[in-house]
């Protein structure tokens, strides 16, 4: 328990929290204290002024109707009021009239005194406070008037008894909502400990928990939770391109290797060597483009450096493309029609444009029958380009066409066709680097694939 406490007394939530509560009683004790002293001084001023209102009607009510008549004032004054106190004292301070029994302390003429006197309460005495003021008549006599203010002590008792009240309320407050905030949210922190102590222990399939609330946490969980699964779907990639790299690099290096064995075993012509290192270096370039496809679709998914992006020429990419592979098709007994319209230019890598291009027409090209026809399409709908490449092959099965994307994977069980399973991969991968999309369909008979660039990569 107390470990418990010790970390969540150290979590930044409960040090902000507390910081919060803190300023939280500051500003609760400005407040106060300014509506304290407003509420003081007003209080102060109004009894001040109706003693000093007072004091200024006696007096000029001793200089028309004399000692007389104010005595009589006076007394009729004391006996109404309740709360108005009331002294009239000859030279000597002897009492002539007034409900104070005795002149209060030694004063001096015009100022401000605060007195504590004896006031009957039902059956016994109880002490008040008071506040008056000293005025000195014609003939040396002696004016005391003043105004019962224990309501306004109390008053004030009370208004300082509230301030420290509410500033220990909300400093307990503080800590316990401190401590409330704090622990449910090193809870949530914790579940994403956990969880990444899982995940580095090997278990890859573990998820950070989504708590549904969809605050601040709930987005990073389901950020790190999209982090795990592509990390997942490339470790998943690399495991499955090792073993596809070891299956089909195997066969041919191990004909290399039978070739250059058998041919060193005996004493054999020229013709016989050149043959054999012909083969040895067609092979060589089979596995050649292999790598170099593969560091391709690495460039792709490592994503795009900013400061490299240029503006494609699309239209011209792809009638270089078209031009390249015109004498293969035309040798192949293969018709290649090209439509592509002008100005098409998107946002992107030139060289993996261009090799996406490449490899779309190269697929078409090796998978269509003797007399089939490769067509190529190229221009915009709305305002997004788009390549369309379609052959009049065996085409993809529907239920194929989302595994074909991924590296080695050739629907050819014999693979006596030449490749690597690796064209399409690229262009799945230089797709999703530019945010274009990738589309395959059927052609009845053979493929269609279309790559569509989103307006936003077009200038």
């Amino acid at each position: 328990m107390r470990l418990v406490s010790a970390r969540l007394i150290r979590t930044s939530w409960f040090r902000m929290a507390i910081g919060y509560a803190v300023l939280s009683i500051a500003l609760v004790t400005m407040l106060f204290s300014l509506l304290y002293w407003n509420t003081a001084v007003f209080v102060a001023e109004q009894t001040e002024e109706t003693i000093e209102a007072e004091i200024t009607g006696l007096a000029e009510h001793y200089r028309q109707a004399g000692l007389f008549g104010l005595t009589e004032v006076i007394q009729e004054r004391a006996q109404g009021q309740r709360l108005s106190l009331y002294l009239l004292t000859d030279p000597n301070r002897g009492p002539i009239a007034g409900n104070l029994n005795s002149w209060p302390a030694a004063t001096q003429p015009g100022e401000w005194i605060d007195f504590d006197y004896q006031r009957p309460v039902g059956s016994r005495m109880v002490e008040h406070r008071a506040h008056a003021q000293h005025l000195v008549l014609p003939g040396g006599f002696h004016l005391l008037v003043g105004y019962d203010v224990q309501d306004q002590v109390r008053l004030e008792q009370r208004m300082r008894q509230s301030m420290i009240w509410i500033g220990a309320l909300a400093l307990v407050l503080g800590l316990g909502g401190g401590l409330l905030i704090a622990r449910h949210w090193l809870s949530r922190v914790d579940s994403v400990n956990k969880t990444a102590g899982e995940i580095m222990d090997g278990d890859m399939s573990r998820r950070v928990p989504v708590s549904g609330t969809d605050d601040e946490l709930d987005r990073l969980a389901r950020n790190l939770n999209d982090m795990l699964d592509r990390i997942e779907a490339l470790m998943t990639g690399l495991r499955q391109v090792t073993d596809n790299i070891a299956h089909d690099l195997r066969s041919p290096l191990n004909r290399l290797r039978a070739r250059l064995e058998v041919t060193l075993m005996s004493e054999q012509d020229k013709e016989v060597y050149r043959d054999a290192l012909n083969e040895t270096m067609a092979e060589t370039d089979e596995l050649l483009k292999t790598f170099n496809a593969l560091l391709l679709i690495g460039e792709a998914e490592s994503g795009l450096d900013r400061s490299k992006l240029e503006t494609v020429d699309l239209t011209a990419r792809i009638a270089d493309a078209v031009e390249l592979y015109e004498p293969a098709a035309e040798e192949a007994g293969l018709v290649l029609e090209a439509d592509i319209a002008w100005d098409i230019v998107v946002r992107g890598n030139p060289n993996l444009i261009s090799q996406a291009v490449v490899n779309l027409l190269d697929n078409a090209l090796k998978y269509t029958p003797k007399g089939g026809t490769v067509h190529v399409r190229a221009g915009k709908t709305g305002d997004q380009p788009f390549i369309e490449v379609t052959d009049s092959g065996p085409g993809i099965p529907e239920a194929e066409r989302a595994r074909v994307l991924n590296r080695f994977v050739r629907l050819e069980s014999s693979r006596s066709t030449p490749g690597s399973g690796l064209g399409l991969s690229l262009v799945a991968a230089v797709a999703k680097l530019h945010g274009a999309k990738l589309t395959l369909g059927d052609n009845a008979p053979g493929l269609q694939v279309r790559l569509e660039f989103p307006a936003a990569a077009v200038r």
